[in-house]
């Protein structure tokens, strides 16, 4: 995995940090593939119960696509009649943003600068955004003449509601941090200083949390979104049929009836 994202694993926390600071943590193609390498090895670890998913340096969570590597792709393509440049996007951000998604674990993203473009599409992906009172959003595809990628055009409306989510999509700007908290985009907004350890301290209680719950939740609220009330229902019969069945329920049920609190096992 290329040091342009770092990966960690303690305690059943997966911690995955975007590392190109300098270039406000923009996505060339080594980091694409190193981030989707890293997002892979988290969903498919049975010993991550939870990942964080951050980046360095204060400036920027993530810009989006680096455009300085871009425009030379671009003129390859051009000179090669190729078109391979934008093949980025079933290649690299696609496969990032179901493995985050669809993960039966959850996923906090720790914003703590500027996410754009791609950088915001990531950020929304995850289940939860702990935000620095600094950061900003901006979905920036339409300023250089590209539509949504990176589950944007997914995940924003869902957020925000259709109509906002077009707005921003037309009229790209950026989004302060308490206006993002107003939206519903960041789930907890926190100084600068304190974005690393809030999202940290978040990200960790849900690595000792009870797993399968966590990973039914995020299957039932994907299915509600997408199915009828009485579709709705069966799912839920089914996937509380199987947290029932864990033993983090029977250990959850023993903790209360005994007035302690649970120590889970993340089965």
């Amino acid at each position: 995995m290329a040091d342009t994202v770092l990966y960690e694993v303690s305690d059943g926390l997966a911690t995955i940090t975007l590392n190109r600071p300098e270039a406000m943590n923009a996505l060339n193609v080594a980091t694409k593939v190193a981030l989707r390498e890293a997002v892979g090895s988290a969903a498919g670890d049975d010993a991550v119960r939870a990942v964080l998913l951050t980046a360095a340096g204060d400036r920027a969570f993530c810009v989006g696509q680096d455009l300085k590597e871009h425009i030379g792709l671009l003129m390859q393509d051009r000179e090669s009649g190729s078109g391979q440049t934008m093949s980025t996007v079933k290649e690299h951000y696609n496969p990032i943003v179901r493995a985050i998604a669809g993960m039966p674990k959850p996923v906090v993203a720790g914003v703590n600068g500027v996410a754009a473009g791609a950088g915001f599409g990531f950020a929304l992906a995850a289940d939860y955004r702990v935000v620095a009172d600094t950061a900003a959003f901006n979905t920036s595809f339409a300023g250089v003449a590209l539509t949504a990628d990176s589950g944007i055009s997914w995940t924003l409306p869902r957020v925000v509601g259709p109509g906002r989510a077009t707005d921003l999509l037309l009229f790209p700007r950026s989004i302060t941090a308490q206006e993002a908290y107003d939206l519903g985009i960041a789930g907890r907004l926190v100084p600068a200083g304190e974005l690393r350890a809030e999202a940290e301290k978040v990200a960790r209680s849900l690595a000792e949390g009870p797993t399968v719950a966590y990973a039914a939740i995020k299957e039932s609220v994907a299915h509600g979104l997408s199915h009828s009330l009485s579709e709705t229902l069966d799912k839920e019969d089914e996937l509380q049929t199987r947290a029932g069945s864990s033993e983090d329920h029977a250990i959850a049920v023993q903790a209360f009836v005994n007035k302690e609190k649970p120590k889970y096992l993340g089965r």
